[in-house]
């Protein structure tokens, strides 16, 4: 009796110091991660990016990075300075149905500024009804694109701003005669008199004056802006470590970086579907480069939470959908990968970047909480009244 007594209190001795050990060790991980996470909202929150923990690169993403940050002061070109008067007859014109065939479609019909300047439809319906072939942009901080359209085939916002009143799938309407029928409408005199110096109406005039408006919807200030500017009891521990996981594990920081949150280039990552039903060439169609098959313009993610469905093709529906998208590197099919166009045998070649992640639930969710303060309130605008 004596023994199984001496046994018992042996065992209860043992399992005490194991359990101030294990005790002790959870205690430690505890503080260790809070001295972690305090670390990083010191040194993300600290107004200077230099400090900011060395962000995790591909090499040929090396050459052109630029940090995440700021908006800079959006530039506007020579030939096309900015004014008020310009900025306002081009927000009258976007709002302008008079611009299309049908007198029915204006450029705001798929860029509602209460919808993120997006419509939040897979794809757009245009003239007589007609599904376009792609999602259609959100035009929000679009002045700091290089090019324009998924493909990049406008190269300005003045070129830009007239191909969706020409497309037959969109506006339908030939841009001379679009502007033929602006330049009968009285109250527009007025106008294109102040935005110009005289009441001249033409294409040229037209494009430049909405291409004006355009540069002006930028976003306000985020929660991100607001964070590494100092307010750091602006983010959760979540938000937080999905701002450091987007520049280092999840190396989303490869393509989406500067303070537009993309790098302004042409990425392959697997969703051209190359033979197969919805097949897109993307970038190929505009430059006629075999290598550029399936590549496709990398979009800004300031306020993406607001402007889904995402991808070219509007195929993912939540945000969790595309984070996984990458986390799992894209498996693309093989059968996926080539067609032939125009008597030319193409292949998509996915871009090295695009590789498993192996990202946790956890990790998911945090990236996700990240991307939602790159968004902002929608904020309420003033629509114009229409001239007569």
């Amino acid at each position: 009796m004596k023994n199984v007594l001496s046994w018992i209190l042996v065992l209860f001795l043992l399992a005490s110091v194991l359990n101030n050990c294990l005790s002790n060790s959870v205690q430690k991980e505890a503080n260790q991660k809070v001295a972690f996470m305090d670390n990083l909202r010191k040194l993300y929150s600290s107004g200077d990016s230099s400090k900011w923990p060395k962000p995790i690169l591909d090499p040929e993403s090396i050459p052109s990075f630029s940090e995440i940050g700021h908006l800079p002061v959006v530039q506007f070109p020579d030939d096309n300075q900015y004014s008020a008067e310009k900025e306002l007859l081009g927000k009258t014109l976007f709002f302008d149905p008079r611009l299309s065939k049908s007198n029915q479609i204006a450029c705001a019909s798929c860029h509602d500024p209460e919808l993120g300047w997006c419509d939040n439809r897979t794809f757009s319906f245009g003239h007589d009804r007609q599904l376009g072939t792609r999602n259609a942009m959100s035009i929000l901080n679009v002045a700091y694109a290089k090019s324009l359209f998924w493909d990049g085939r406008a190269k300005s916002l003045e070129e830009q701003s007239q191909m969706p009143i020409q497309d037959e799938r969109e506006m339908s309407e030939h841009i001379d005669i679009a502007a033929g029928k602006i330049g009968k409408i009285k109250g527009y005199e007025v106008l294109f008199e102040k935005a110009f110096g005289d009441k001249s109406v033409t294409k040229d005039r037209i494009s430049k004056a909405i291409a004006t408006f355009e540069r002006m919807v930028k976003s306000s200030p985020s929660k991100f802006d607001k964070f590494i500017d100092g307010k750091s009891d602006a983010y959760t521990n979540d938000e937080l470590m999905g701002l450091h996981l987007f520049r280092t594990k999840a190396q989303c920081i490869n393509c989406h970086n500067s303070g537009y949150f993309s790098n302004n280039k042409f990425e392959n990552v697997g969703t051209s579907l190359l033979g197969e039903k919805g097949e897109d060439l993307g970038r190929y169609l505009v430059t006629k480069t075999p290598e550029d098959a399936g590549k496709f313009r990398v979009p800004s993610l300031r306020e993406v939470s607001r402007t889904g469905p995402w991808q070219h093709n509007g195929s993912m529906m939540t945000l969790t959908e595309v984070i996984e998208f990458y986390s799992k590197g894209n498996p693309e099919y093989s059968q996926k990968r080539s067609t032939v166009y125009e008597g030319i045998t193409l292949h998509s070649q996915k871009s090295g970047m695009v590789r498993m992640l192996e990202l946790s639930d956890e990790e998911i969710s945090q990236l996700e909480a990240f991307l939602r303060t790159l968004s902002t309130k929608p904020e309420r605008i003033s629509l114009p009244e229409l001239p007569k």
